[in-house]
């Protein structure tokens, strides 16, 4: 029996919690985790339809892992490696050559936003600015090469950390806090007219 009610249990307990039969957990963790692995997955494929598909996917995966789930980590680096888990299998799937590990011609080191919404007191012009602005930094974000959008988007969207996201990808640390410097430095320079 818990102390605390189940919005103020961590994700792992939760998690936990659900393997043991309570639903309303696994409810908890899908409000708390579904519009940032939805955001992650879309900026990835570009694809509604498809991000949709590898959300269902991943949480069924949770559910599935549900029994033999352990705390070994935080719960969302575990949650994300199922994600990208799911989206190199689509990519395996519709493109056998493509990896998230192949380096991209010219750059070896190869959204965020789903929505960025002004205030509803903005005057018009001030909304078009800001969606004008968030669609720019979404196609910034788009334009990154995998490697580095991967890498951005699981620290931006999932809060890893540089070490989850290495022992996630497989690489070293240094490699993803290179990632991240060449993505935020591309970042920087396409909203530089935004400034």
């Amino acid at each position: 029996m818990r102390d605390a009610p189940l919005e103020e249990l961590p994700d792992e307990e939760l998690m936990l919690a659900y393997a043991a039969g309570d639903a309303g957990a696994f409810a908890q963790l899908y409000d708390r985790h579904e519009r940032a692995v939805y955001r992650f997955l879309l900026r990835s494929v570009r694809s509604p339809e498809i991000a949709d598909d590898l959300l269902q996917d991943t949480w069924m995966a949770v559910v599935r892992n549900a029994a033999g789930y352990a705390p070994r980590a935080r719960f969302t680096t575990w949650l994300y490696g199922i994600a990208r888990s799911k989206l190199i299998d689509h990519w395996r799937r519709t493109d056998p050559a493509t990896s998230l590990d192949d380096p991209v011609a010219n750059d070896p080191d190869a959204s965020v936003v789903d929505h960025i919404a002004a205030d509803a007191a903005f005057q018009p012009e001030v909304q078009a600015l800001s969606r004008a602005q968030a669609r720019a930094f979404v196609d910034a974000v788009e334009a990154l090469p995998p490697a580095q959008r991967e890498a951005f988007l699981l620290h931006a969207e999932g809060g890893l950390t540089l070490e989850e996201i290495a022992s996630l990808t497989r690489v070293g640390a240094e490699t993803v806090k290179s990632r991240l410097r060449y993505a935020m430095s591309k970042l920087r320079a396409a909203m530089e007219d935004w400034r």
